[in-house]
C-alpha cells in the first residue's frame, strides 16, 4: 500500500484499513479498493499484489469470511465480510493506531513534556 508518491504505508495498517472498510458490508476485493481509494479522497491506492494476501491471511486468523457470489455484472466473485472476531481485533487496533497518532502528533506539534 502507498499514497501518490510511492510511500510506505506503516506495517499493519492495511488490516486495520480492510476491516474497518468490510464494517460497510460484505464486497469483493475490487469493491474494497476502491472504497479505500475514495474515503482516502485518492491519497491511499492498494495493489492486488497487497490486497489479496493481506485478505487471505485475515481470513486464515478469522477476522474475515469469504464466500462465492454473483457480481453486479454478473460474474462470480470471491466476497469478504468482516467477523465478530475480525470486529474485536479492528476495536484493538483503533485503540492502537490512536496512541501511536497521538504520540506521533504531539512530537510533530513540538509539545515539551
Amino acid at each position: 500500500m502507498s499514497d501518490e508518491r510511492g510511500g510506505e504505508v506503516i506495517k499493519g495498517t492495511l488490516d486495520m484499513i480492510v476491516l474497518e472498510v468490510l464494517q460497510q458490508g460484505s464486497m469483493h476485493g475490487w469493491g474494497i479498493t476502491e472504497l479505500i481509494e475514495r474515503r482516502s479522497e485518492r491519497l491511499l491506492s492498494v495493489n492486488q499484489g497487497s490486497l489479496y494476501p493481506t485478505l487471505y491471511r485475515l481470513v486464515a486468523r478469522g477476522w474475515i469470511s469469504s464466500e462465492w457470489k454473483t457480481s453486479d455484472n454478473n460474474r462470480q466473485a470471491r466476497y469478504y465480510t468482516i467477523t465478530r472476531l475480525g470486529r474485536k481485533q479492528l476495536a484493538s487496533a483503533r485503540a492502537q493506531w490512536e496512541k501511536l497518532s497521538r504520540g506521533v502528533n504531539l512530537i510533530l506539534s513540538g509539545a515539551h513534556g
